[in-house]
């Protein structure tokens, strides 16, 4: 694998990482998400990173087995862009539902190849 290819996916695989420390001493639940106001903006900045990252990784190796890598490049540019009418359930959902898969994935294809 290409350097730039592994370091962008480990840029990734950072963020995804950071937002789950996020919740190392908190309860994963969405009540404490949206009580508080600093936890909402780590998450919507890493949320931001891992979609600048993917559209970097998109431009390096177009044909990338990611599940769904153009709509997570989508959410970046709507989380910047249309940050007033970006709702928390939005952003809870992708932290329950898609963040996960996504890691799996990124890890797999950082796993050395024999």
């Amino acid at each position: 694998m290409e350097r730039t290819v592994s370091k962008t996916l480990e840029d990734i695989r950072s963020a995804i990482l950071e937002i789950d420390s996020f919740f190392e001493t908190r309860s994963r639940r969405y009540d404490v998400y949206l009580a508080d106001v600093c936890l909402r903006r780590a998450v919507e900045r890493n949320i931001t990173i891992i979609g600048e990252a993917m559209n970097r990784l998109l431009k390096l190796a177009p044909d990338i087995e990611i599940t769904a890598a153009r709509r997570i490049v989508d959410t970046r540019n709507y989380v910047i862009h249309g940050y007033d009418s970006v709702t928390d359930d939005i952003i809870w959902g992708i932290v329950m539902r898609h963040l996960p898969l996504l890691k799996t994935e990124v890890e797999k294809l950082l796993e050395p190849t024999p």
